[in-house]
């Protein structure tokens, strides 16, 4: 046995294990880092709360009559809480970054540690190597007493057990270094997110600014003004009902309901993130009083303009309308084909965020909402058919202008809350 013996072997051991514990600079770092995370998430309570105060202004405001100030108010307490909406987003960017920061310095440590580990265990061994030539036997026969031999035989259990131990925190520290890099991964994959949340909340209040500017240069600010272009809204709206109604009762359609999915909730996901139904499919009082057809063909969904409107199911983009003529059938609007014998429609946009042709998937953002065409205010029209029966026809408006329109027969037409 050399001079260095058994004992220090266990020491080198234990000095494996000693580095393995975070250093005092990552501590230090770490705690830095959660501090200003600490401070990310207070500034994000207060915005949060300003953002709810937005919410109740804007829910009393849609209680009031239809009128240019109430318009522009909306537009105006939307705007603002988008601001806000936008800073609580950059925060999360902010938190997500130093999250993986933290993560990646703990990398770090954990890489310094399992290296530490091996370099002690790589000692160890080479120490033991040189010892090889005496085997424990010829020690225990070599000592001078029996009190040396328990000891060289006990020495060699301790290294073995410290041997087992750190190969075992070694593991363990292998182990926990994936997780980190996981761990990491799922925060860049959530840092994605929240910068395509920050995009789409950016385009939205640049859509509201629009829409705002629109409305200031189309009324003069004027009452009166405003009144005449929500009357011909309501008048183009009656005309559009009739001469669906009309087309839509010509056509024929015999149902065969192997054709489309049978009736069930989540077949279709939403298609706003907030959602508030303000009119229901088929016949009910109101339709009564405002369609031609006694009856609403889909459902209607509140959204303030330039809320972000997502494909309820994957499909391909059958055909959209960029609602060049003002005030005329559904304005903007986009017509999704699914794969399960579905189509949807989403009308009155004020944005549009795909092309004829392309391939959406769920959830996907394919426009903002508005209150194009004869939408006298902003809302969502979802529309949901057997995909089919869907056919194109030639629609003139009130001012003469032609417009392409989506039709089906009334039994083609079914409720978007079955689905839903």
């Amino acid at each position: 046995m050399t001079r260095l013996g058994f004992p220090l072997l266990l020491c080198l051991l234990s000095a494996g294990l000693v580095l393995g514990i975070p250093h005092i600079a990552f501590a230090d770092a770490a705690a830095d880092i959660q501090t200003q995370i600490d401070a990310n998430k207070q500034q994000r309570a207060a915005l949060e709360a300003e953002i709810a105060a937005f919410q109740k202004q804007l829910d009393a405001l849609g209680t009031q009559k239809n009128t240019l100030q109430s318009t522009i108010s909306s537009l105006t307490l939307s705007q603002k809480q988008l601001a806000a909406q936008i800073k609580v987003t950059q925060s999360k960017i902010a938190s997500a970054n130093l999250t993986i920061k933290e993560l990646s310095l703990s990398i770090g440590d954990k890489e310094a540690s399992i290296a530490a580990n091996q370099d002690a265990i790589a000692k160890a061994l080479r120490s033991i190597a040189e010892d090889e030539r005496t085997t424990l036997a010829a020690r225990i026969i070599s000592s001078d007493s029996f009190g040396e031999a328990w000891r060289a035989t006990d020495e060699t259990i301790q290294f073995n057990r410290a041997l087992a131990k750190d190969i075992a925190d070694l593991r363990a520290m292998r182990t926990a270094l994936a997780n980190n890099r996981d761990d990491v991964a799922a925060e860049k994959s959530k840092l994605v997110s929240l910068q395509n949340d920050l995009s789409l909340q950016k385009k939205s209040t640049d859509i509201q600014k629009t829409a705002q500017q629109k409305l200031l240069t189309d009324t003069k600010n004027q009452e009166s003004t405003y009144q005449k272009i929500v009357a011909s809204k309501k008048a183009e709206e009656a005309a559009f009902e009739a001469a669906m109604f009309e087309l839509e009762s010509r056509l024929q359609y015999v149902l065969d309901p192997s054709r489309i999915p049978p009736a069930g909730k989540g077949v279709l996901r939403w298609p706003l993130s907030i959602v508030a139904l303000t009119q229901l499919f088929g016949k009910t009082s109101s339709s009564q009083r405002l369609y031609v057809s006694g009856t609403h063909n889909g459902v209607d969904f509140r959204a303030l303009i330039g809320t972000p409107v997502r494909a309820a199911l994957s499909g391909t983009v059958l055909a959209i309308n960029y609602g060049a003529v003002p005030n005329c059938q559904y304005g903007k609007w986009v017509l999704i084909k699914h794969q399960n014998g579905l189509a949807t429609l989403y009308s009155h946009l004020s944005d549009i965020s795909v092309q004829k042709g392309a391939a959406v998937s769920t959830g996907q953002v394919i426009g903002f909402s508005g209150d194009t065409g004869y939408a006298t205010g902003p809302h969502l029209h979802l529309s949901v058919y057997i995909a089919e029966a869907v056919s194109f026809k030639q629609y003139t408006c009130r001012n003469k202008a032609v417009v392409t329109i989506p039709v089906a027969p009334p039994a083609a037409y079914l409720d978007p809350l079955v689905y839903l």
